[in-house]
């Protein structure tokens, strides 16, 4: 009726679109869905300054609010971000594709990046963090002349009937692209097909070469060491003296078998003890008559 789809609840579309997802994968394709938690849609340094970016201008100004939507409820179901361009599956009424291409950095600009940079990033992991100076970010983050595109520099397309330059699946994959820094910021160099080693190689290139040390001056006294760092230092013990060898044992005598015992002699038959005799009583002696 009047041209217009029937409304498909946002659950019933993601539900829609997993199922083609999952057939995709059993293909061999890498399924990458973008998934936002929270109401954040990016948190890391190059995720928010790609936002940023896209918001500055105003050609994107009245476009982007309902891509916001459409990426935090999960509706960007596939990602895939290569040098210049990025392709993507959006859940909608259906299941529609998304291709963005973006210009790379022209060589001069990127020479000028890289100059400007110079000596200010010391390592790959404060690049790829986004730690720097205000004076670094200048120049990285700025409209028409930094490492993010400006609209002239992005094309796109969305295979749905609405007739919007800008439709919501497109700005939902535009927020996306930012999502994704969070977990892989190499991806935007990559995008701008530059090499963010460059960066690092130019800041060396900036850094003043150390001097030679005579070789009388490497080594510290130890009372340097102590007052420079604030460290006790010991001095150091003399070395022990080598233990003496421990003295030969002599090898135990063999102990001598001991000698069998004698068999005890039988003992002689005890004798008979004789019975005693009894005692003769004594008789009584008669007493002879007075005469």
């Amino acid at each position: 009726m009047y041209g217009f789809r029937r409304y498909v609840p946002v659950a019933k579309r993601r539900s829609m679109a997993l199922r083609e997802m999952k057939k995709l994968s059993k293909k061999g394709h890498p399924v990458a869905p973008v998934v936002i938690e929270g109401r954040a849609i990016a948190s890391s340094f190059w995720g928010k300054a790609w936002c940023d970016n896209l918001e500055s201008y105003s050609d994107f100004e009245n476009r982007l609010p309902r891509g916001r939507t459409y990426v935090r409820n999960g509706s960007v179901v596939d990602l895939q971000i290569a040098p210049g361009a990025v392709q993507a599956r959006v859940a909608g009424s259906e299941l529609y594709r998304v291709t963005i291409g973006i210009s790379a950095v022209p060589p001069a600009r990127w020479s000028a990046l890289c100059r400007e940079c110079s000596g200010a990033i010391d390592s790959l992991v404060e690049l790829l963090q986004g730690r720097f100076a205000a004076g670094v970010m200048e120049p990285i983050c700025r409209q028409q002349g930094g490492l993010f595109p400006s609209p002239a520099e992005i094309d796109f397309s969305c295979d749905c009937p609405d007739w919007a330059d800008m439709c919501k699946h497109v700005a939902a994959v535009l927020y996306g692209i930012g999502a994704r820094l969070d977990q892989r910021p190499e991806l935007l160099f990559q995008l701008r097909q530059v090499d963010h080693q460059e960066l690092i190689t130019s800041a060396s290139a900036g850094l003043p070469l150390a001097q030679p040390v005579p070789a009388g001056e490497r080594v510290l006294a130890t009372e340097g060491l102590s007052e420079l760092f604030g460290l006790d230092l010991a001095e150091p013990s003399p070395e022990p003296a080598a233990p003496r060898p421990p003295a030969k044992k002599k090898a135990p005598t063999k102990k001598k078998a001991p000698t069998k015992k004698k068999a005890p002699t039988k003992k002689k038959a005890a004798t008979k003890k004789k019975v005693p005799t009894k005692k003769k009583v004594p008789t009584k002696k008669k007493k002879r008559p007075k005469a």
